[in-house]
């Protein structure tokens, strides 16, 4: 699986957002990545 597309500043922002260390989320599959910004969106509401 090839890493997420995502700008430096973007992988930044969501890691932090996630609380995940960047590493982590460069290699997130997609889907599990999607999950969570969708539960973290639910939150903001």
């Amino acid at each position: 699986m090839k890493p997420l597309q995502l700008s430096p500043e973007t992988a930044v922002k969501l890691a932090e957002k996630l609380g995940v260390p960047l590493e982590h989320l460069m290699h997130m599959p997609q889907h599990i990545l999607i999950k969570k910004l969708v539960e973290l969106e639910k939150e903001n509401k």
